[in-house]
């Protein structure tokens, strides 16, 4: 990655700040996106005293005009796209009968509008460089997913307009990678918003269970050296996407049972 410059969506934390790290010290020149300035800069000032090249965009993916600003403020800065790393996202935790549609849309204008609106303004650089666009899905973009039914409809948004990106640039050069962590440790599942849009405050899951979300950015960074279609991270992940596939009745009883046995879970 020595040089290629790369954009991170929802590199304050978690996935996107692990990317970060991992990509700069492969040698990429890393432009840092979030809502969270604050956190971009110690990322970004972390990152530079180490001798790498960073920079902190602040955006706010769910505003079209925030998503330009990032592209301008890379291609003024570094004169060229290699690769966009579409991260930012959000998950809730309700059931669909209880939730607001508020909180749907949310989950819609972050995980698939705020990709699509990066992508729309950082296309034309990344076809001219033949690199890289990638989108950090979930599971739930293969199979939903019991009590996140608007995360699970951005995910499958989000994969189907991946797919037709790839297969609409297949002469171009361009490289497409849907990338499916699993279940990584970061704030997600603390900041996934309840029926009524408030976070939920506390993970119902044993966070240091989970996969350290280095071991994802170390993934993510293969996947994009070796130009792969598709990466499932968690051995339960490639499990659950054969399952889907054989025998997706008996998938759907064990989501519904390991939701159900989860801390506070909306099925009463």
């Amino acid at each position: 990655m020595k040089d290629k410059v790369v954009i991170i969506t929802g590199a304050s934390s978690g996935i996107g700040k692990a990317c970060a790290i991992d990509f700069a010290a492969r040698g990429a020149k890393v432009v840092c996106a979030s809502r969270n300035i604050d956190e971009l800069k110690k990322l970004e000032n972390s990152l530079t005293q180490k001798g790498y090249d960073a920079f902190a965009v602040k955006t706010d993916v769910t505003v079209e005009e925030e998503c330009k600003h990032l592209i301008d403020k890379t291609l003024e800065k570094y004169g060229k796209i290699d690769i966009l790393l579409n991260n930012a996202g959000i998950s809730m935790r309700a059931l669909f009968k209880d939730v607001d549609l508020a909180v749907m849309k949310k989950l819609l204008d972050v995980n698939f509008w705020g990709a699509v609106y990066c992508t729309k303004y950082a296309l034309p650089y990344i076809l001219q460089s033949k690199g890289s666009v990638v989108g950090v899905t979930s599971i739930a973009g293969f199979h939903g997913l019991p009590g996140r039914s608007g995360y699970s409809a951005s995910k499958f948004a989000l994969h189907g307009f991946l797919e037709t990106l790839r297969i609409e640039n297949l002469k171009n050069g361009l490289h497409v990678l849907i990338a499916a962590p699993g279940f990584t440790a970061s704030n997600v599942r603390k900041s996934a918003l309840l029926a009524d849009g408030t976070p939920q405050g506390e993970s119902p899951l044993n966070e240091n269970k989970l996969i350290p979300a280095e071991k994802v950015a170390q993934k993510i960074a293969k996947g994009i050296l070796h130009r792969k279609r598709n990466i499932i991270i968690s051995f339960e992940g490639k499990i659950s996407v054969l399952l889907q596939r054989i025998i997706p009745t008996s998938l759907d009883k064990l989501f519904y049972n390991h939701m159900a046995k989860e801390p506070n879970s909306p099925f009463k």
